[in-house]
């Protein structure tokens, strides 16, 4: 079978053509002397290797064939013409090999000689718009850059000289996109940003190669297999990877087209613990997709855990997966060889039903339920009631205060301190270091506290229920006492920063310490559950093997600024306690601005979304790529009833729900993480919806910083989750956590 190569071409090709270039690349695959595909070589062209197939009676594909030693050819596919613009593009087209860094690149010759790549024309240059001093961005010429420095990494000379001028992120991101290669464009993007040239040679692995020659196939096909040429070419292995690049423009540039940096760390062996941060759309995701699926590759007897915060998001990285390998069989249960994919909680309830005799003690010593519990009942499996801690405040906390006699301050405390210290009793409460939490406490205090927690622990314990928490605290205690017994050879882990300390401590209980043993994504900017947390207090020890990702793939750079607006002035630590940074973030799309509108009232408010949402439906935007994103539930649900009236027909997704297909969807900040949708109206977002002061106001001093901070992250999260367009709407004033770049008033 001959092996199919899609090139660069792939994500600009008209939708209309999708399924007959599915058709035409299938039949190739399977048998490229078959006479229907008119498979002809090109007269005159300035690549011997160019070829043109017949996709249907106007329209021809591009391709590059390449034989050398192997028994089938291969075939470069560089996209789907009209009949006389496929011949003139394979005969004014080549593939070649970079002689400084042994990338694989297609060259437009268009009249210049064939060892040249065509010059670039860069926009006019002017100066950005007025600054503070130390804010003016400065031109790569004037920090001294060379077009020397960037033919050293294997840049086209007529490129780099074009881009040494170039002033403020939009000029550069028009001129990236005349790039003569991805990588070139993407490298430029993080030159003008600040990444070193040392920096950008070891992320594109652009290493002096061996000598190459680019009229041998054979050199040819491994140049296409450099991480840098494979931004743009991807090697196809079976016809669903085909479909589904070809039909879905989304997957093509998420799933195959990877960049050096994020392929790296998809294939790199790590001996310990490795977190990988990163913005929202940087990819985290599809990392650990990619890595899954390598890992599996290497030993299919594995046993892979991938999991991350929910069941929403679990099912949702099960959906991803066989999008990208259709072929990969999940493992049915925790512990099996495969692939396992489930939510923390889900994966702490398979643990405490597998080893229910672990529970209970034996033979004088205590059980799983007892070390983490103290002395009850080992009946664990139902859930502890909503309001149990509010009870237990409301008669047990009196000598507690207002200020401490809440729930969310009683959670927490419980959750960071009493269940990840194993503490059981008023002595070692009293002892227990507090570290991480905001409000300070003295003894009388402490026995206050303890007053209330044992009360809810012996309600508990008189029902046989347990919270999330503590069954994630048994599970981990479980799993340390039957040490030789682990469930999982590599555990992979999406969105960590929302978990608490029990649900870390099972995961690392997981797996044994050693090569490849955990792998963490997360983002310390889109935290918004829980309490700050640092690995290393919870037996994860990353010791240097963490790495950010700061290349937006989802979102628009005019969507980001403003995203990344929201953020502005907050301070945020990394899950090793270590400053967290937005500097370095960029996206290589560029789209509208962000439109913020503001509204008279409620029922304008309405108005303006209904408004909105009609317009993008009269210009055939697809109906469930629109979001509609809410504070609360209440006004979730309240939503649709009001656009209904306005007639435009949406549809509230719950916690536990999927969207229908073919409507607007509407959803709450909260469900909205991990979803991505090409336009988005937030709605709601005034000075008295965000923040939510009614609930900030309730915590004790030191909590409520915090808790402003899950606010702003809420908020940056749900700005994140526009693709392409972004509208901002709130009745009277905007919330102070929006970046205050003026609002546009409907006449």
């Amino acid at each position: 079978m001959a092996q199919i190569i899609l090139g660069p071409g792939l994500s600009g090709m008209d939708g209309s053509l999708h399924q007959a270039t599915y058709r035409f690349l299938a039949k190739l695959a399977a048998d490229d002397t078959a006479p229907g595909l008119h498979i002809e070589p090109i007269n005159n062209s300035a690549d011997p290797r160019a070829r043109t197939g017949r996709v249907d009676i106007s329209n021809r594909a591009v391709l590059f064939k390449l034989q050398g030693s192997q028994q089938d050819a291969s075939y470069v596919f560089i996209g789907t013409f009209p009949h006389d613009e496929a011949i003139a593009i394979a005969q004014k087209s080549r593939v070649n090999i970079n002689p400084r860094n042994g990338v694989a690149e297609l060259i437009p010759v268009d009249d210049q000689p064939v060892t040249a790549s065509a010059p670039v024309t860069p926009p006019p240059v002017t100066a950005p718009p007025a600054a503070a001093e130390d804010e003016v961005e400065t031109s790569l010429r004037a920090r001294e850059f060379t077009v020397d420095d960037f033919t050293a990494l294997g840049m086209d000379a007529a490129f780099a000289e074009g881009a040494l001028d170039l002033l403020g992120s939009d000029a550069v991101l028009d001129y990236a996109e005349q790039a003569p290669a991805a990588w070139q464009a993407s490298a430029l993007l993080d030159i003008y940003t600040g990444e070193s040239l040392t920096t950008i040679r070891e992320k594109y692995q652009l290493d002096q190669p061996a000598a190459v020659d680019a009229a041998n196939d054979d050199d040819v096909l491994a140049a296409l297999k450099h991480p840098a040429a494979q931004m743009e070419f991807a090697f196809i292995e079976d016809d669903a990877a085909l479909r589904a690049a070809i039909e879905n423009p989304d997957f093509a540039a998420w799933r195959i087209f990877l960049h050096p940096e994020q392929r790296a760390y998809t294939t790199r062996s790590y001996n310990g613990p490795f977190r990988l941060s990163g913005g929202a759309g940087t990819g985290k995701t599809v990392v650990l997709l990619h890595r899954a699926r390598e890992l599996h590759r290497r030993d299919p007897e594995a046993r892979i855990v991938l999991t991350t915060f929910n069941r929403t998001l679990a099912d949702a990285l099960q959906e991803q997966l066989s999008v990208l390998d259709s072929t990969i069989v999940l493992a049915a249960e925790l512990g099996e060889p495969g692939i396992y994919i489930a939510g923390v909680d889900a994966i702490a309830h398979r643990v405490l039903t597998s080893f229910a005799i672990e529970l209970g003690g034996a033979d004088g010593n205590p059980g799983a339920v007892a070390q983490v519990l103290g002395p009850r009942t080992a009946q664990v499996s139902r859930h502890t009631h909503a309001q149990a801690w509010a009870m237990a405040a409301e008669e047990h906390g009196a000598g507690l205060g207002p200020d401490l006699c809440t729930p969310s301050f009683l959670e927490a405390e419980y959750a960071t301190i009493v269940l990840p210290n194993r503490v059981t009793t008023r002595e070692e409460y009293l002892k227990a270091r507090r570290t991480g939490r905001g409000v300070s406490l003295n003894r009388a205090r402490r026995n206050a506290v303890w007053d209330v927690i044992e009360a809810y622990r012996a309600a508990a314990a008189a029902d046989g229920t347990t919270d999330f928490e503590e069954k994630s605290a048994i599970a981990a205690q479980v799993l340390h006492n039957i040490n030789g017994k682990r469930l999982a050879d590599h555990v992979l882990v999406d969105e960590a920063q929302d978990l608490s300390p029990s649900r870390l401590m099972l995961l690392r209980a997981l797996a044994p310490s050693g090569k490849d043993d955990l792998f963490i994504a997360e983002d310390s900017h889109q935290r918004i559950y829980g309490q700050p947390i640092v690995l290393g207090r919870y037996g994860i020890n990353i010791v240097g093997r963490a790495r950010r990702l700061t290349l937006n793939y989802r979102t628009t750079e005019q969507n980001l600024r403003y995203a990344l607006g929201i953020l502005s002035g907050a301070e945020y630590s990394d899950l090793d306690d270590e400053p967290e940074s937005t500097e370095a973030y960029r996206s290589a799309r560029r789209g509208p601005k962000p439109r913020p509108i503001a509204a008279r009232s409620l029922t304008d408010e309405y108005d303006i979304v209904a408004r909105t949402v009609r317009e993008w439906l009269d210009a055939k935007v697809a109906p469930e790529s629109i979001g509609l994103l809410v504070p609360t539930r209440k006004e979730g649900e309240a939503l649709p009833r009001a656009l209904g009236d306005r007639g435009v027909t949406v549809a509230f997704v719950d916690r536990d729900t999927a969207g229908p297909s073919g409507t607007p969807q509407v959803m709450t900040m909260h469900r909205s993480k991990g979803m991505e949708f090409a336009k988005v109206v937030l709605v709601g977002v005034g000075a008295k919806n965000m923040p939510r002061t009614y609930f900030i106001e309730a915590l004790p001093e030191g909590d409520r910083a915090d808790a402003l901070q899950r606010e702003r992250s809420l908020l940056y999260v749900a700005a994140t989750r526009a693709r392409d367009e972004l509208v901002v709407v709130y009745a009277g004033d905007p919330s102070e956590l929006l970046p205050q770049i003026g609002s546009d008033i409907p006449t």
